[in-house]
């Protein structure tokens, strides 16, 4: 536990910069994040149908019967058997017997092996558990990137089918301005490519619309004709991307909470390595019922036996010594996983801050771009109305607002994607954070 407490400290002078917890583990529930009731429902669907999660469900109900295999282990073990034989001598009458044997054993558990194996599956199970909140998590962050991926692309196609319109009225002017002698026939097609460049762009952001639909369907695990989606800028990720955040708050994590208790198992293997060079203490008892002493014919006579024995290890052939270093071996190893688990969420909260912060700042800048380029274009378009300027100023000035806008919803994207990384940082959907009951030996995990 030392070397827990260590690591622990370790990293919060690694990452002093989070020092300040504004938030409550509520706040950063998922359903209080994601508040668009369409990404709810996907959401809901995918921790009911997805194949993973359920996988991972899977490995929570096998650690659970493990445990209580380990925790079922301090009790007695009891087996019954029946047997019957019949014999038949000429000249004799059949002789028939039976036995009826009733046999237990008890281990003692003298050198503490099987409280070390309980400790093991318990900590085993927890482990298990906050994987699959890790996948949880996962999904959860998956579907909402999906989901805002779309509703990027929805909104980059309703820019770009607006830059054809623009880009078609265009051409119509300029066939116009030809014919009365303001333009010439290479203005004329150079408006013309420029439309059927954006033309093409919008089938191949239908095609990217269509496969990002079909691998969010994949994840939520249930087949629909098109998913539903807010427009852009109706909808937000509601958790606060301005603030810092105490170093306990990687705690919460799953990943790295199973890493500590991947670490816990182990420490608790290594104690029942050591246990195996202690003596064993095992009580055997046997009771039957047998017709088959004496002249008892029925009911049979009961049968009394008990057996104690004290087994000390003195030569396995290196086994126990190989046991116990392999043992903490692995011990190391889960310390080494569970200080880079510690370390990778510090770095991954710092990330997703910085990301919140400068997509922020740069969003800002984007609209400032995006108005400069609307009033460029306008001006251009007056000015060759006007004058016998060349296309070439509006189609730059063109192909510049349709970049800026496109820009300008990436740059969207990157801020609401930050915000999902800083979800999925913190790890604390406080409906589902396990809750372990270490002293009544009891284990419970809402999922």
């Amino acid at each position: 536990m030392n070397g827990l407490r260590k690591i622990w400290m370790m990293a919060a002078g690694l990452w002093c910069m989070m020092t300040a917890s504004a938030q409550t583990a509520d706040s950063t529930a998922w359903r209080n994040v994601f508040t668009d009731p369409q990404l709810r429902n996907l959401i809901e669907t995918a921790l009911e149908r997805n194949a993973d999660l359920r996988t991972a469900n899977l490995n929570v109900v096998q650690a659970e019967a493990q445990l209580k295999a380990a925790r079922l282990a301090f009790l007695p073990s009891l087996t019954v058997g029946a047997e019957g034989q019949l014999s038949d001598t000429k000249g004799q009458p059949t002789q028939k017997t039976y036995n009826i044997p009733v046999a237990m054993q008890w281990e003692i558990d003298l050198a503490g092996r099987l409280r070390g194996e309980k400790r093991a599956a318990l900590a085993s199970y927890w482990s298990t558990a906050e994987a699959e909140r890790a996948v949880r998590l996962q999904l959860i962050a998956s579907v909402a990137t999906h989901y805002y991926t779309l509703v990027m692309m929805g909104e980059q196609l309703r820019v770009t089918r607006q830059s054809m319109n623009n880009a078609l009225q265009t051409v119509e002017v300029l066939e116009a301005l030809k014919e009365v002698g303001m333009q010439n026939e290479a203005a004329v097609s150079q408006a013309r490519a420029a439309y059927l460049n954006i033309a093409a762009s919008e089938k191949g952001l239908l095609q990217q619309l269509k496969t990002t639909e079909n691998a969010l369907m994949v994840l939520i695990g249930e087949k629909h004709d098109s998913i539903c989606r807010a427009t852009w800028g109706n909808t937000d990720v509601c958790i606060a991307d301005t603030t810092t955040y105490a170093i306990e708050t990687l705690a919460n994590r799953p990943d790295v909470k199973a890493a500590e208790y991947a670490l816990k198992a182990q420490m608790a293997q290594v104690n029942v390595a050591r246990a195996a060079f202690y003596p064993q203490l095992t009580i055997s008892a046997s009771a039957g019922w047998t017709n088959s002493v004496g002249e008892i014919v029925n009911p049979g006579q009961i049968l009394l036996n008990a057996i104690d024995s004290l087994v000390q290890p003195l030569f396995n052939k290196g086994q126990n010594r190989a046991n116990l270093r392999i043992a903490k071996a692995r011990q190391e190893q889960a310390l080494v996983a569970f200080n880079q688990a510690l370390l990778a969420a510090g770095g991954e909260l710092s990330d997703a801050l910085s990301a919140c912060r400068l997509s922020s700042e740069r969003l800002v800048l984007r609209q400032q771009e995006v108005a400069a380029a609307e009033r460029a274009y306008e001006v251009s378009k007056v000015v060759m109305q006007n004058s016998s300027a060349t296309y070439l100023e509006v189609l730059t000035a063109q192909s510049t607002l349709i970049q800026s806008r496109l820009s300008i919803i990436t740059d969207w994207l990157d801020h609401i994607q930050g915000k999902i990384n800083l979800f999925k940082a913190l790890g604390t959907d406080a409906a589902d954070v396990p809750s372990e009951h270490a002293d009544d030996g009891t284990a419970q995990c809402h999922r």
